[in-house]
């Protein structure tokens, strides 16, 4: 078995887990060492919480697909996404497409939804000159963070987050779900505890109570696991809020999320949440041909602003789902 080497890419502590080639095996390739780095992520990943593999030779988005898929579990499709990707391969998408300038916050993938992956790699085939960073925060220590009175109510009252599609304001059903066949998407939502509903003008609008927090199915750890951050309509610049309010009913809003009861969330407490999720953030630059994987719920991920081009594809596999 080919012989790597593993150390904290920081001093600050162990996340991520920087994996490279011993001396001696430098330009090896990400299908070489296979079995060592599923050795180490045996051995590394929960208590790292995410994996930099790095000095590795990587040919493009097939040669990533064989990799992944190499860890045992088939990959998963992006089923009931919250934002625009797009196929690259089978099992492999484009990282989020928005805009260059706009940043997206600390989420833990698919956490609005009541299954998820549990696994989740992210190959840089090119870096951007500026930006373009993947940056990652431990959601073990967020929990442990978040205001007590805060963790207890997202806790024992769960989250109901509601989307309305499409209408030029967001994803199109059609997209989220992959299919222009309403029966169809009536029957995904049912079998996911979905309410669904359409609307007269013929957009969807679903609602999901989901779980507030987590705990990990291997390490038995709480984790903070939403994206009610994204989802509430204080995520919004408040110029944007005052104009979407102004053109729809606050019920006819893309997104939004409340208590699993319906009830709304105060701003200061989600004001509160994204400050710990601030002081929780760790950036490091990519580097073209890099590989990160993730334990998708010890470890949350986010994407700055970029300059120049950039390419990051993302592959999912070994589905969770909510206790």
């Amino acid at each position: 078995m080919m012989e790597l080497v593993t150390r904290p890419l920081r001093d600050e502590g162990p996340l991520p887990l920087l994996v490279t080639p011993a001396a001696g095996a430098e330009g090896a390739t990400l299908a070489d060492a296979l079995p060592a780095i599923r050795s180490a992520a045996a051995a590394h990943l929960h208590a790292a919480g995410g994996l930099l593999l790095r000095g590795f030779s990587l040919d493009g988005p097939d040669a990533f697909r064989r990799f992944a898929a190499g860890f045992g579990h088939d990959l998963l499709s992006y089923e009931f996404g919250s934002t625009p990707r797009s196929p690259v391969t089978q099992g492999v998408y484009t990282s989020t497409e928005y805009p260059p300038h706009q940043h997206i916050p600390l989420h833990n993938e698919q956490a609005y939804a009541r299954d998820w992956p549990m696994k989740i790699w992210f190959y840089c085939q090119q870096a951007a000159p500026v930006g373009g960073e993947t940056p990652l925060a431990d959601s073990r220590a967020i929990y442990r963070a978040v205001p007590e009175p805060i963790r207890t109510r997202f806790a024992e009252r769960g989250l109901m987050y509601v989307r309305n599609y499409g209408n030029g304001l967001d994803v199109a059903w059609e997209q989220v779900f992959g299919t222009r066949d309403r029966g169809a998407v009536e029957a995904y939502c049912a079998g996911h505890g979905i309410t669904c509903e359409w609307k007269p003008d013929g957009d969807l609008r679903t609602r999901q109570v989901c779980q507030g927090i987590a705990r990990h199915p291997e390490t038995g750890e709480p984790v903070w696991f939403n994206q009610a951050h994204l989802f509430h309509v204080s995520n919004l610049e408040p110029e944007v809020r005052a104009t979407l309010l102004d053109i729809v009913d606050a019920p006819d809003l893309p997104r939004n999320v409340y208590y699993g009861d319906g009830s709304p969330i105060a701003d200061a407490d989600l004001d509160a949440i994204r400050d710990v999720l601030a002081a929780h953030t760790i950036v490091f630059p990519w580097q073209s041909g890099d590989v990160v994987m993730l334990d998708n719920m010890l470890t949350a991920h986010a994407r700055t602003p970029f300059k120049g081009p950039r390419k990051v594809v993302v592959a999912m596999a070994q589905a969770g789902r909510a206790q």
